[in-house]
This record gives C-alpha cells, sequence and structure tokens, in this order.
C-alpha cells in the first residue's frame, strides 16, 4: 500500500458524528493533497455506493469507498473515532474508518486495495495497534505495511495466528430455474466446507433475486467457487480471484472436491480477470470462458430458459384459468379495454386470458434477449430482445428467439474484442454496442436468417400437429426419458423448454407434449416417495424422512425431489425412474391428455384434457419405477443385511 496514504490523509480524532460527516472530513484531505479534484461530485459517489449496501464491518470497521472521476489517483485516508459512528454494521458503530478512492475505470486497483485492507483488518494486532497509536505518520506507516503492529514476539505470534486462520471461500450458485438445486448447492458447500475446517459465504442467485455478498467478504476470500448452469451475475466483483467454475451438479454430488480445486488454484496464485460488463479478460482464469463449447452453448441457452420461465408460468396459467371460466372460445372475445362487465365470468375469463396473452407475448424477447445476456451480459440485452421481437413479428417463434439470442451474443462479444479508445469506453456499453449489434441482428434476422427458421417453424408445429398413433406414442417415450434423467437439470430443461415452445403458438399436438413432459416430471419424486413407503428397510433414515417429503414435491411437480435419492444410488434410481417416466410420457400422448399450462401438478387437473387418463398415466409411470427400484436395491448385496444398511448414516441433502 506503499503510495495510497501519507500522514496528511489520517485524522486521528475524527470528529464526525455521522457516516456522511466522515466521509467529508476525510475527502476534505484527500482535495488539500491533490488526490480529489471535486469534493462534491467525489462525495455524491461515496453516497451513492453507500447506498447500494453499507461499509461496516464487524469489530468497529467503517469502509466507504466508490470508483470516481473526480479521483486522479488511487488513495486512503483514515480516520479515528472517539465516540463511534454508524456504518451500519450488526455490532454497532465504528470507531476505524477507511475511506478508499480509486479513478473511475479502475477496477483492479480498487478491488486490490479492498482486497489488501480486508485481509489486515481480519488481523486483530493490526486494528488495535491502530487504536493505540498516537502519531499520524506512524499510522500511516503502519497502513501501509512499513511499520509491525506489535514487538517481534507478539509479531511472531500474530504470524503463528494467521497460519491458523481458516481457508476462505465465497461461492455463487444458481441453476435454469433457481429454486431447488440453487439452494441444494449451496447446502452441499456448505456442509462440506464445516467439515473441512473452511469458511465459507454462499450467494443463491435463485427465482427470488439474490443478495449480493458482501464486498468485504469477497475482498477477504482467498478463493471463489461458481457452481451455476446459468451466468453469474456482477462478475467483476470476483476479480484477482481464484475462481473454480463448474456446474450446479458438482456444487451438489462433489463439494469437497471443489473446495480442494480451490485450494490448489490458490497456493498456484490463479487469478481471474473480469470487466464491468461480465467479460473474461484472462490472466489464468479457469472458467467457462476456457470450458468445452457445448457445455458453454447449454449454459447460455439455460440462462435464458430461466428468465423465461416466469413468463411461461404466470401467462399459461392465466390462460388456462380463462379457459376453464369461460371455454376455448373466450380467446377469440373482444378487448376487455372495449368492454368489460363486473358482474359477468365471462369478462373475468376474457381479461384473464388477455393478461395471460400480454404475459406470453414476452417469451420468445425474454429468451431471445437473455439468451444474449448470458454470453455477454448487460450490452447484449438490447440487441437480444430487438431480435427476438422481430422472431414473432416474421413467424420464426420459438426457434427465431434462440437462434436470435444467440446471435445477439455473439456480434456484442465480437465487438468487445475491439480495442477502443479510452475515452470511448464509458459510452461503449450504454450506447455503441447495443446500436452496432442492434442494427446488425436486425439485418440478419429481417434478410438472412429469418425465413428459412420461420419455414423450420412451422414444419416442427406442422408435425407437432400431425402425430398420432405410433409417431406420438414414441415421443412421448423419449421427452420422458428427458425429463428423468437429470431431473431439473439440462437435458430436463430442453425437453421443457421444448414444450413451452410449443405454447407460444398452442395446437392440439403441442398441448399434447406439453401434457406428457408435465406427468413425466412428476415420476421421480412420487416413485422414490412410494418406494420408500413399501420397502422402507431398503433406504437409509434420512431417505426415508426425504420420501416422506417427495409425496408433495411430486404433487406439485417438483422433479428435483428425487435428487438425493439419484446421488446416494445413481445406478439404481436412475434408470428405474427413467423407464417410469417413458411409461408415463407413451401413456399420455396414446391417451390424448393436454395440458395448456406450462406446469405439473395436481392442481392443475382441471385444466387437463382426459384428466383421468393423464392421472393413470402418472400412477402407472410411477409403479413401474417404484417395482424397479425396489427390485434393484433387494438384489443389492450387503454383508450386513438389509436393515443395517438402512439405519447407516448419510449426510442429508435438502429437497
Amino acid at each position: 500500500m506503499s503510495e495510497l496514504i501519507t500522514a496528511e490523509l489520517v485524522d486521528l480524532e475524527l470528529s464526525a458524528e455521522t457516516k456522511s460527516a466522515a466521509a467529508r472530513y476525510l475527502a476534505e484531505r484527500m482535495v488539500t493533497a491533490g488526490r480529489v479534484t471535486d469534493l462534491d461530485g467525489f462525495l455524491a459517489d461515496v453516497a451513492a455506493r453507500e447506498a447500494q449496501m453499507p461499509t461496516g464491518l464487524d469489530g468497529g470497521i467503517g469502509i466507504p469507498h466508490c470508483r470516481s472521476e473526480h479521483v486522479t489517483e488511487p488513495t486512503l485516508a483514515f480516520g479515528r473515532s472517539a465516540r463511534g459512528i454508524d456504518f451500519g454494521a450488526a455490532d454497532g458503530p465504528a470507531d476505524l474508518v477507511f475511506l478508499i478512492a480509486a479513478p473511475a475505470g479502475a477496477d483492479d486497483d480498487h478491488l486490490t486495495i479492498l482486497s489488501s485492507l480486508a485481509r489486515r483488518l481480519m488481523d486483530p494486532g493490526f486494528t488495535g495497534a491502530l487504536r493505540a497509536e498516537g502519531d499520524p505518520s506512524a499510522a500511516a506507516a503502519l497502513i501501509r505495511g512499513e511499520e509491525a503492529p506489535a514487538p517481534a514476539e507478539a509479531a511472531a505470534e500474530a504470524q503463528d495466528a494467521s497460519a491458523d486462520e481458516p481457508f476462505r471461500i465465497v461461492a455463487v450458485t444458481s441453476c435454469p430455474t433457481g429454486i431447488a438445486h440453487t439452494y441444494m448447492a449451496a447446502e452441499s458447500l456448505e456442509a462440506a466446507a464445516r467439515a473441512e475446517g473452511v469458511v465459507i459465504s454462499v450467494e443463491t442467485q435463485g427465482s427470488a433475486g439474490f443478495q449480493r455478498l458482501d464486498p468485504s467478504v469477497v475482498a477477504a476470500a482467498d478463493a471463489v467457487i461458481w457452481a451455476h448452469d446459468v451466468e453469474v451475475r456482477e462478475k467483476a466483483r470476483f476479480s484477482g480471484k481464484p475462481v473454480v467454475d463448474t456446474g450446479v451438479k458438482a456444487g451438489i454430488n462433489r463439494p469437497a472436491e471443489l473446495i480442494a480445486e480451490a485450494r490448489r488454484k490458490a497456493e498456484r496464485g490463479e487469478t481471474s480477470r473480469f470487466s464491468d460488463d461480465g467479460a473474461d479478460t484472462g490472466t489464468g482464469a479457469s472458467g467457462r470462458s476456457s470450458a468445452h463449447f457445448g457445455v458453454r452453448l447449454r449454459t447460455y441457452l439455460m440462462s435464458g430458459v430461466s428468465y423465461m420461465v416466469p413468463f411461461v408460468a404466470a401467462g399459461g396459467l392465466l390462460i388456462a384459468l380463462s379457459f376453464a371460466i369461460g371455454g376455448y372460445e373466450i380467446a377469440s372475445a373482444p378487448s376487455v379495454a372495449e368492454h368489460f362487465a363486473w358482474g359477468e365470468a365471462n369478462s373475468w375469463a376474457a381479461l384473464l386470458n388477455q393478461i395471460g396473452g400480454a404475459a406470453f407475448g414476452f417469451l420468445v424477447p425474454v429468451l431471445a434477449g437473455y439468451i444474449a445476456y448470458g454470453m455477454a451480459d448487460r450490452p447484449a440485452l438490447v440487441p437480444g430482445f430487438v431480435g427476438g421481437a422481430i422472431a414473432l413479428t416474421i413467424n420464426a417463434g420459438f426457434l427465431g428467439g434462440l437462434v436470435a439470442g444467440l446471435l445477439a451474443g455473439a456480434v456484442v462479444m465480437a465487438i468487445q474484442r475491439v480495442k477502443v479508445h479510452p475515452t470511448l469506453r464509458g459510452i461503449m456499453p450504454v450506447l455503441v454496442i447495443p446500436l452496432l449489434a442492434s442494427i446488425t441482428v436486425g439485418f440478419l434476422m429481417f434478410v438472412v436468417v429469418g425465413k428459412p427458421i420461420a419455414s423450420l417453424q412451422k414444419a416442427l408445429t406442422d408435425g407437432l400437429n400431425g402425430l398420432s398413433g405410433s409417431n406420438a406414442v414414441i415421443l412421448g417415450v423419449v421427452l420422458g426419458l428427458m425429463m428423468c434423467f437429470d431431473m431439473g437439470g439440462p437435458l430436463n430443461k430442453v425437453a421443457y423448454a421444448f414444450a413451452v415452445g410449443g405454447l407460444a403458438d398452442p395446437t392440439d399436438g403441442s398441448l399434447k407434449v406439453m401434457a406428457a413432459v408435465m406427468a413425466a416430471g412428476m415420476v421421480p419424486p412420487l416413485a422414490m416417495a412410494l418406494a420408500t413407503t413399501v420397502r422402507g428397510r431398503l433406504f437409509t433414515r434420512t431417505e426415508r424422512e426425504n420420501g416422506r417429503a417427495a409425496w408433495v414435491l411430486g404433487a406439485s411437480f417438483i422433479s428435483e425431489g428425487a435428487i438425493p435419492f439419484a446421488a446416494a444410488d445413481p445406478l439404481r434410481v436412475i434408470p428405474s425412474v427413467m423407464a417410469g417416466g417413458a411409461v408415463t410420457g407413451a401413456l399420455s400422448m396414446a391417451f390424448g391428455a393436454t395440458l395448456r399450462a406450462p406446469h405439473g401438478g395436481v392442481f392443475v387437473v382441471p385444466l387437463i384434457g382426459q384428466p383421468f387418463l393423464y392421472l393413470l398415466a402418472i400412477a402407472a409411470g410411477t409403479a413401474v419405477a417404484t417395482a424397479l427400484v425396489v427390485v434393484l436395491k433387494g438384489l443389492r448385496r450387503s454383508p450386513e443385511g438389509a436393515a443395517p444398511v438402512a439405519d447407516e448414516p448419510k449426510v442429508p441433502v435438502a429437497a
């Protein structure tokens, strides 16, 4: 930290009573030192950063910080308050205040200062010395690391203590739907970290949004683990850290291996760099940018699907409810903006139908926009949405949205590789990139690839409409196998996305596909619940407890309820549930069951065409999967007998 702080930037008698006043007092010293050119402008940037998240740390520490165009060079100012100042820490006010200022665009400098300071603040000897020091020059030297915070003996003890400090990891978990896998991976990583004596903080980027890890926690981390199937948001926070980048399933199934890999990367000094727009800029990164193209493509597509799902769920259920109230003819009702009768059921049905239709109108643009976002972050959103809207205009449908999203992401990634003058960097992500990429994607969609894709979409729709007999049954078998192979994973989501794509332009064939997919997805948890009920001695105590929860999860179409069983015994469980899913998918298609809602579970039964046959298909598939898993587990040879195996403790995995 050698040129960051001088004696003139130290105030050992900070008299401020509020954090804004403290920032002003310390910023005035920066102005006097020529480090800040505009006091009010800089303080506005500090306040904006503070509004995002409090910067107080436990232990009486405040670290307000920002990047600002009014800063001439990286600077650190220190103030010590006798009465304490509230910076939002849980344990009370801060008496040690560090104001960090970095020039705009100096992401590495900002993160380096924050990281180095956060690590030193973990040392009680360092903070104790700052509280006892009476000379500003000595305090500045101490912060710069030029003076030891204690005598030689104490320093040796501090070194021994630091050697015993736990390894610190921050992690991010996410999956396409942001429900089960996201939180299961977080729980598995936390359990493995506890077993290894590692301190871990996990940010779950789930369907309900995410609460960002505290910047000081990220700064103090020794390594980062990303267990994700959609793109990690705000990657730049993790620049300068060794990153283990893998899929969410790895976070669930082999967390100890990921922690060990994080340790090895930290020992080798590997780091990753990410720009503000999410692009990986290298220096030893081991992220998805170096992964196989197929893995990256799956991640991009799943990113789009994950953001599309809420529109599908809300719009599809509203449309299905409108049909349940007013019949299928309600789709041709006049606009409720022109005529709405409060006391008529048909008016309410029409209202629901038209709201659902409006939500469905966003499916393809959202899919395309967030595929592009997964590839190239925020600058790709506009060309992605534009490409998706064009896909609707030219009747390219769901396939057009997929292609538009990939094109938009690829175009933006290509533009981001072009080196530009530093003065243009500020306008690139908000003006230049969206403008050029939108023009390019629009041209490609309207003139080059749009018509062929529209023809392919029409052929697919006509093919689904013409499905009958053995062709329909075969498709049901394939979809059932896909839904049950990884139970909420990528292959499951591909089958789901295929079914949802048909709902954008519903036909009798696409509604049959939707029903088959939803029915098959219920089989794995229901089969495991039934198996633990009829042959409980074949399962561990924890599995029997998970089996009780699986009844509810299966009835709610949460396929992930079977994951704990598959993780513990994949060679017996996965083939069994796949066979059951194939039976259910085939029977659903053969029975001609239809579903207009993009969700399964017992609560959509009133919206199903041929509901009794639909339930029969689910029951048959569940019975087949249950019988197979019971037989296969019964054949398992155990020298201790079945009963002791059933009571063998397992690490629980949340459903």
